[in-house]
């Protein structure tokens, strides 16, 4: 255990210094892109005094350098900064948005970790048998369908057809209203709040993208586990567990746990992935989430909410890594980080 957090406390101390390079890349990539936010908040009718307001407003008269260094320094006080169109903070639009991403990854990554690994561990268990084949074939084809492709397939199916899922419009009907925000995640508010028909309404609002993202991205979950199940299951200590007459629901606990590394490993690389990543799914279900405020702040070119998406993005990728090696060290022994 000492060694593990040793090794955590280092890659806490390189973190600033990661941190200090995500920034300065985040505001260079923002500021130096084409596109004028001011010419698109002021409209193609404004003067060239209210342009000249503007950019004074928002502090673009400043040259770069100088805009470079005060952000830095509003940074160190977790100041992001406010959106030039809401003129909320972007601190406070983080927090209003970022709880609904982490719902819609936290249960999609469960039913991916679940079908993934359950397909992956009949590929593997039944090698070069029908099952095998059976377990392939379904993973190929949830690997070959896009992701934003296979949620209008979801849509059109058990929408429109049967009427099994609700409509796309967002995270409850549009008749409905959200709970006291406790933590800003809605079900797990309704939850808290006894709120049970918001809870249900919540619940089925998110049967589709949850469908989306655990589908699709159960696929790399499987030839994951395919990987480095089988050869778990051909070692020696395997052929030894069954040669000592272990039961095979016991052998196969074994291989798991040789196994266990990559397959963590590929789930804390798609939680961080996911967590700013799903904004197509979220755009495509009016999820109100993270991504999907990303992608509006680019179109309105909102600098600072663009900026604060990197770096909140960026922040939380570089904590799940040093978590994730952490646990990785903890469980296996043989990794040596020094």
């Amino acid at each position: 255990m000492k060694r593990v957090l040793r090794y955590g406390r280092r890659r806490l101390l390189f973190l600033p210094v990661a941190m200090f390079v995500v920034v300065t890349l985040a505001f260079l990539l923002v500021n130096v892109l084409p596109g004028n936010p001011v010419g698109v908040i002021a409209g193609p009718a404004a003067s060239e005094e209210q342009i000249a307001e503007i950019e004074s407003r928002l502090g673009l008269d400043q040259p770069m350098f100088d805009r470079y260094v005060d952000y830095l320094g509003d940074l160190v006080q977790w100041d992001l900064g406010r959106s030039f169109y809401t003129n909320r903070e972007i601190t406070s639009e983080v927090g209003r948005f970022l709880p609904n991403t982490l719902e819609l990854v936290v249960l999609s990554l469960a039913l991916a970790t679940v079908t993934g690994i359950g397909l992956g561990t009949i590929a593997a268990y039944w090698h070069d048998r029908a099952p095998d084949r059976a377990s392939r074939t379904v993973i190929t084809v949830f690997q070959s369908i896009p992701d934003f492709f296979l949620a209008l397939l979801l849509i059109y199916g058990l929408f429109y057809l049967v009427g099994w899922a609700p409509a796309p419009v967002g995270r409850l009907g549009l008749l409905e209203s959200a709970p006291d925000r406790v933590t800003g995640a809605l079900i797990l508010d309704s939850i808290i709040q006894g709120e049970w028909a918001t809870l249900r309404s919540a619940l089925s609002h998110s049967i589709l993208p949850v469908l989306t993202l655990g589908i699709y991205y159960s696929s790399y979950f499987a030839k994951t586990t395919i990987a480095s199940l089988l050869p778990a299951l051909e070692s020696k200590q395997v052929e030894f567990a069954r040669a000592s007459g272990l039961s095979e629901r016991k052998v196969l606990i074994y291989a798991f746990r040789q196994a266990r590394t990559p397959i963590l490993t590929y789930g804390g690389i798609l939680l961080a992935a996911l967590t700013g990543g799903a904004a197509i799914v979220e755009t495509i279900f009016s999820w109100g989430g993270f991504g999907e405020w990303a992608i509006d702040s680019i179109l309105q070119l909102d600098i600072p909410a663009v900026q604060g998406f990197i770096v909140i993005a960026g922040l939380g990728t570089l904590l799940i890594f040093i978590a994730l090696d952490m646990l990785v060290a903890a469980l296996d022994p043989r990794v040596d980080y020094d």
